[in-house]
């Protein structure tokens, strides 16, 4: 699967309030890119609203305005985090001693 929200469930489990949160995230964070690198603030022009920290906590204060651009690497980093933490769960091997 590639690309932004295609297969996604995510869309289905924002609040029914999301467009007026988005806009208000977007306009206090006055339209810019809240990204960080170290002590530097992006601050290019925001389009997309996202949670700091993953999961389904919808309060202003875990949301964030960021660009395009960031909003993507972002999201990449947490898909890919996903992907291997489920890849990387296997069954206890059982002890050579007990077989």
């Amino acid at each position: 699967m590639s690309g932004g929200w295609a297969g996604s469930t995510r869309r289905s489990e924002l609040p029914a309030d999301w467009p007026e949160r988005r806009a208000y995230v977007l306009a206090r964070d006055e339209y810019r890119c809240r990204w960080r690198e170290q002590r530097t603030v992006c601050g290019r022009a925001a389009t997309d609203v996202d949670h700091i920290t993953p999961g389904d906590d919808h309060r202003h204060e875990n949301l964030q305005a960021l660009c395009r651009d960031h909003h993507a690497i972002k999201s990449s980093r947490e898909g890919n985090a996903a992907r291997w933490s489920v890849r990387m769960t296997r069954p206890a091997e059982r002890h050579p001693g007990l077989i």
